[in-house]
């Protein structure tokens, strides 16, 4: 019972993780660009199949954890589910050590977890997986630990036939995900978010943060690690004629006291000069927001069509919101960072539209023009 009972829980955390990732795979696509990106794996030849590669690790994590849960294939599949975790772990650690990638994206947007828990969380599931190989092991000398004899063909048949329906229906809402938006919105910009009241919050509730200065003594050669309250209180830091000097370039920004979490906070629209007008946005009583984070793949066609019926919508406040001022042609270019524009929608280009601030439609381009 202990060890079908550990098939089982691994087997439920495998399929969760893979469906999270299954309803966004664009989103997960994202997550993969930063591990290809200069300042990670420096790969950036492969970012063109971040969605390719996306769907693969899907794919794997959904199929092997329900041939786990109906126990398929048993050996093959916690061989196959070893060498994922082990892959997993790599890049966790490797996110977690050289604090790169701040969210590997293992459940999507639905739970956050920070580059050292996703390790630790892939260590506990490759120790689950190699004591259920460990307990499953007699069951391997058997020949029917790769396929089923007379009398167990019909219940594998209906295993397989269980599989074949999962992978359907898994199919079906990847690909509305990538085609549309996704099935579920795990986001914190979902439909019916308050966009003001969220700002109230992260306000009354910010985060604090604290630079650390690294002081090196010019005379002995002592490097310190200070923080801008003790620099400051310590004359013998910044005295005239002392001899700690501040290290240009390895200054740390560290978080002291957790506020109000909400990706919201990235919320920002400002003109090409820089001034901002997120207020005039969240407490217009209907704003219809046109976004693109990659505005050069966008069709002219597609945003002169979005634009007319934008503008005709009786809207308070119409804006063209991406990353290049020069995007929209008859509505006001606004500009926000390329990240925060994904995080908000995965199509591009789409539409938002917002009343007092209030979230009530969300959708692709093609899909608000037709």
């Amino acid at each position: 019972m202990i060890k079908s009972l550990l098939r089982f829980v691994i087997a439920v955390i495998f399929i969760l993780s893979g469906f999270v990732k299954a309803v966004d795979l664009v989103g997960f696509s994202f997550k993969m660009e930063e591990y290809f990106s200069p300042s990670v794996f420096n790969m950036p030849f492969l970012e063109k199949f971040a969605l390719l590669f996306s769907v693969i690790v899907v794919v794997l994590e959904l199929l092997l954890g329900f041939m786990l849960l109906l126990k398929l294939r048993l050996k093959f599949t916690l061989s196959a589910l070893i060498a994922l975790c082990i892959f997993f772990g790599f890049l966790t650690f490797y996110s977690a050590y050289f604090n790169v990638v701040t969210d590997c994206g293992c459940f999507g947007d639905a739970i956050k977890f920070t580059p050292w828990q996703s390790f630790i969380k892939d260590v506990v599931l490759l120790t689950g997986l190699i004591v259920v190989l460990i307990l499953y092991r007699k069951e391997f000398k058997k020949k029917d630990a790769y396929s089923a004899d007379a009398q167990e063909k019909p219940a594998n048949r209906f295993k397989y036939i269980l599989l074949a329906v999962f992978s359907a229906v898994m199919i079906g809402i990847g690909t509305y995900g990538i085609i549309k938006e996704p099935v579920i919105d795990f986001r914190d910009y979902k439909i019916g978010t308050d966009l003001k009241a969220e700002k109230e919050k992260i306000n009354k509730n910010p985060s604090e943060y604290k630079t650390f200065y690294t002081l090196k003594n010019q005379k002995t050669g002592e490097v310190l690690k200070v923080n801008q309250d003790d620099y400051i209180k310590e004359t013998k830091y910044w005295a005239e004629g002392s001899p700690w000097k501040i290290e240009e370039g390895k200054n740390e920004s560290v978080l002291v006291k957790e506020g109000y979490k909400s990706e919201i906070v990235k919320f920002k629209i400002e003109d090409p000069t820089g001034m901002e007008f997120t207020e005039e946005v969240i407490n217009a009583p209907k704003a219809i927001l046109v976004f693109s984070y990659h505005p050069k793949e966008v069709s002219p066609e597609l945003l002169k069509q979005v634009e007319a019926k934008a503008k005709n919508q009786g809207a308070n406040v119409v804006y063209g919101v991406s990353t290049d001022p020069n995007t929209f042609k008859n509505i006001k270019n606004m500009m926000m960072d390329g990240t925060a524009i994904k995080t908000i929608a995965r199509s591009n280009p789409f539409v938002l539209v917002l009343q007092n601030g209030k979230i009530t439609d969300k959708q692709p381009a093609k899909d608000y023009v037709n």
